[in-house]
């Protein structure tokens, strides 16, 4: 590939990143795919976690005032729990069967959401069974595939939140996933400096992507932000599930 579209690509990889920092979850997850079309995609997920790093740092002050205290609670531990059986398991696992799996359980949510919409939905509270679940599952997916996103929003979307509180809540979490991988990363596909200055070059994209999300997220109402979080996950589950089945080369 012609070097400037290698560039224009991976840049456009990193913006996604920044969205989903911003307040847009699921978007990111598309990067590594992209990525994948000009690298092998373990390179595209060590490439990118800096960026993801960085974009955290942005999303964190942007909702340092909106997130769900009770949540996160919940949330983290068993999500560092799953980063840890990811880091130990990962000779032993089939990343395209969990990448499949993940799919699945993304598309038949949204189906399961739509097939409801007309009936009354009661926003659901916070739980530490569940959540702890989850939890785990999100934070083992994200260090295999940088898939955490479906089973978080798995998790989160039938409690209702606010829009702010739900992406604050989502950017915290994963910022202390992504910072969980970083030493497990590091002894699985040690970082080079060639390697940490091509990240660098992605930082403005990722960090003009993090205020557009968070722009974009704040203009939304929470009827319109939800729908496109949900059209969000079911598109990028229906891509895991392709990818995972080879359907796509």
């Amino acid at each position: 590939m012609n070097p400037d579209h290698y560039f224009w690509l991976a840049s456009f990889g990193a913006l996604l990143v920044g969205l989903s920092k911003g307040g847009l979850p699921a978007i990111g997850m598309l990067s590594v795919p992209i990525l994948s079309l000009v690298m092998p995609p373990m390179k595209a997920a060590v490439l990118l976690l800096p960026i993801f790093v960085i974009s955290d740092m942005a999303g964190i002050w942007l909702y340092r005032r909106h997130f769900s205290a009770v949540n996160l609670r919940i949330l983290v531990p068993a999500g560092i729990v799953g980063v840890l059986i990811g880091w130990g398991t990962v000779s032993l696992v089939s990343e395209r069967a969990i990448t499949f799996l993940i799919g699945l359980m993304g598309v038949l949510f949204c189906l399961q959401v739509w097939l409801r919409r007309g009936s009354a939905q009661v926003a659901k509270p916070a739980h530490r069974g569940w959540g702890s679940l989850w939890g785990v599952v999100s934070g083992f997916t994200s260090f295999i595939s940088h898939a955490g996103a479906p089973p978080f929003q798995i998790y989160m979307l039938p409690q209702q939140l606010a829009k702010a509180q739900f992406a604050g809540t989502a950017t915290l979490f994963f910022a202390i996933i992504n910072a969980t991988k970083i030493v497990p990363y590091q002894f699985l596909q040690p970082y080079t400096l060639a390697g940490l200055r091509e990240a660098a070059f992605l930082i403005p994209s990722a960090l003009i992507g993090t205020v557009l999300g968070a722009y974009l997220t704040k203009r939304l109402t929470d009827k319109w932000f939800y729908l496109l979080v949900q059209i969000g996950l079911f598109g990028v589950s229906v891509r895991l599930m392709v990818n995972a089945s080879g359907w796509m080369g």
